[in-house]
């Protein structure tokens, strides 16, 4: 249960796990009580503490805790070392994958990752962030954060797609687009700009999942989509938290990051409220990196029942309901204010009087 990594909320939860593991690792004799005293206190566990009924404690602590997340809580679940990435979904609920490399233009980029297989009884084509596990992959990765070529290479595989009738499914899990020099000089707005118009007239089924994080241009870049989902404890916005509190704070601390991350409305329930997204995909308790072989059951049931409606649609509907989708977002409409009558000016007759 116990890990490296521990979030500050999650302490309590430490506890609890250390005192578990004390309790299996120690030996619990049934005998009866001398002189008031019970072996189980002798054993220092406390009476009637076993490992079982620890876990039960744990079990109810941790659903507590995590279905009342703050914002800032939530980004730091989607940030988890231990969160499942592209990679470890595609291994889970893909068979027969086989992946693509390079964009034909420049190079290949491996923070997305593309490739065909099956999932359930649906060839597709998944499209991904990764964001690497070690240091030297974290580093050939750029943290998650694509280049131009990457998002190049993603439309490449999508126009593929498209030829031959499979649908798309892509994962989201990344803080942004590389912002370095050498990106901008390559073109990176302009990819993402032509990715995003693709994509909009692309003519075969898409859905999209943000599995972790879910920043700004460099999300949106893979996620014009038919259908959009988040996983329960992954958050989506124009910004993160820390660039948001940086601009309006001047400064990114522990507590204007907590700040930004409530105005953002940020989290799945608030992206689901804001028709931002079409679902949100329960996670395990305690997050997807507790139990990533049942998170990844979850988002292979999501992706097939969706994959099932959409391809039954035609192709032209399909295409101006993903339009309407995205023109639907930020639109609004005020009611006339209310204009009071005035009162009537009194006659000449009664002002003479």
């Amino acid at each position: 249960m116990s890990s490296f990594y521990q979030l500050e909320f999650e302490k309590p939860l430490r506890e609890l796990e250390e005192r578990i593991a004390r309790a299996e690792a120690e030996p619990r004799v049934a005998v009866p009580a001398h002189g008031g005293v019970s072996a189980t206190a002798e054993l220092g566990l406390g009476e009637g503490e076993d490992a079982e009924s620890l876990r039960r404690e744990h079990a109810a602590l941790l659903e507590r805790l995590y279905s009342a997340l703050s914002p800032w809580d939530t980004v730091r679940v989607a940030r988890h070392p231990a969160r499942p990435q592209t990679p470890d979904y595609i291994e889970r609920i893909a068979r027969d994958f086989v992946e693509i490399h390079g964009d034909r233009r420049y190079g290949d980029d491996p923070a997305i990752v593309c490739g065909f297989g099956r999932i359930g009884r649906h060839k597709c084509l998944i499209v991904g962030h990764q964001k690497g596990r070690t240091t030297q992959e974290k580093i050939a990765c750029h943290f998650g954060c694509a280049h131009p070529e990457g998002y190049r290479k993603a439309l490449r595989a999508m126009k593929l797609a498209e030829k031959f009738g499979v649908p798309v499914v892509t994962l989201v899990d990344t803080p942004g687009a590389y912002p370095g020099l050498g990106a901008e000089e390559r073109g990176q707005a302009e990819a993402i700009a032509v990715n995003l118009r693709e994509m909009a007239r692309l003519r075969t089924p898409i859905v999209s999942i943000i599995i972790g994080e879910g920043g700004s241009g460099g999300a949106l870049g893979i996620a014009v989509a038919d259908r959009v989902a988040m996983l329960q404890h992954a958050w989506y916005s124009v910004i993160s938290p820390e660039g948001c509190a940086a601009i309006l704070w001047k400064q990114a601390n522990a507590e204007t990051n907590r700040a930004a991350a409530e105005a953002l409305r940020m989290t799945a329930a608030d992206n689901l409220e804001l028709g931002i997204i079409d679902a949100v995909i329960p996670e395990p308790p305690g997050g997807a990196h507790r139990d990533p072989n049942a998170a990844a059951r979850c988002l292979a049931e999501w992706i097939e029942g969706e994959l099932e409606g959409l391809r039954e649609r035609p192709t032209d509907d399909l295409l101006e309901a993903r339009y309407q989708r995205f023109r639907r977002m930020g639109a609004f409409s005020e009611d006339e204010p209310l204009v009071e009558p005035k009162e009537a000016a009194p006659s000449s007759r009664a002002e003479s009087n």
